[in-house]
């Protein structure tokens, strides 16, 4: 079987996992439509293989890491007096309160990925909560096309009051200075934005290539804003130059990036969408945003 490059791969085949990974192929149609680039020795179990995440070989923070106490924990949900699973994160030392940061993930539930976003956030000082909101349906199920086939049972405005009584949570735990921020991606990109627009108080939120508030909800903001988009991410961007124009007439203060060159997902290491160039230095301009306004 021929050893897949991330060059070999086209930006069709990208922009069509970007349309499954978004609900807008089933799994059957993704399939039929990769045998397409089934072409020069590669095949299609081998394609899919290749665009699939690769958990195993990829933390970048380990579980057991020495800096970090890192558990799960429930919270209440105000949906139905049900409780919401998520992975608490915190430095090991802890000699004075600190932040919180709500680590939001993408449409596919609490994954690999995003529980090592959370762990990253923890030993940068942060203490972090990264919920589940699959738990009401048992949680992500382990692998993610499952997980997407369960996140769209859910009602997403139900899913961003769990998330918004995450960042309660955070703001009342004991070891918390009380000022709170938000990352998330994709669909936690869009949680990201709303928490800003549903928070009048919060700390600071950094959307990463997440759909944008509707003009209305985009009124209410108060809160800092950090927003990381890919250049190839057409689909996400559209709404950019509306939700821009919102925030300078509104004077909030925000910083926006189009990192050049680079799919939708940049920052997720699991996938070959993952460009190590962008992703760091998204995320040292993350860091940088939450020590400016949590700190």
């Amino acid at each position: 079987m021929k050893k897949i490059r991330k060059e070999d791969i086209s930006q069709e085949l990208f922009d069509l996992y970007d349309d499954y990974a978004h609900n807008k192929l089933e799994r059957r149609q993704f399939i039929e439509r990769l045998s397409f680039f089934a072409v020069g020795g590669l095949t299609i179990p081998s394609l899919l293989s290749f665009m699939s995440p690769n958990y195993k070989d990829t933390a970048l923070i380990d579980p057991d890491d020495p800096r970090i106490h890192s558990d799960y924990i429930t919270y209440d949900s105000p949906n139905g007096g049900g409780s919401i699973k998520g992975l608490l994160s915190k430095p090991a030392e802890i000699k004075t309160k600190l932040p919180g940061v709500v680590v939001v993930h993408e449409n596919r539930g609490l994954n690999p990925y995003i529980e090592d976003v959370g762990r990253r956030t923890a030993v940068e000082g942060f203490i972090s909560l990264a919920p589940d909101a699959l738990t009401p349906l048992g949680g992500y199920p382990g692998n993610d096309d499952d997980g997407r086939a369960l996140q769209k049972q859910r009602d997403r405005n139900e899913m961003l009051e769990d998330f918004i009584a995450a960042y309660q949570y955070l703001k009342n735990h004991k070891d918390c200075n009380g000022k709170i921020g938000v990352v998330g991606f994709c669909f936690g990109g869009w949680i990201s934005n709303m928490m800003a627009v549903r928070i009048p108080e919060l700390g600071a939120a950094v959307p990463y290539y997440g759909r944008q508030p509707a003009e209305e909800d985009a009124l209410k903001i108060k809160a800092p804003l950090l927003m990381q988009y890919a250049e190839l991410d057409t689909r996400v961007n559209a709404g950019w130059p509306t939700f821009e124009a919102i925030l300078k007439a509104k004077n909030i203060n925000y910083e926006a990036y189009i990192y050049p060159k680079v799919n939708h997902g940049f920052h997720n290491n699991t996938t070959p969408r993952y460009n190590k160039s962008a992703a760091e230095l998204s995320w040292s301009r993350t860091i940088d945003f939450f020590n400016a306004h949590l700190k």
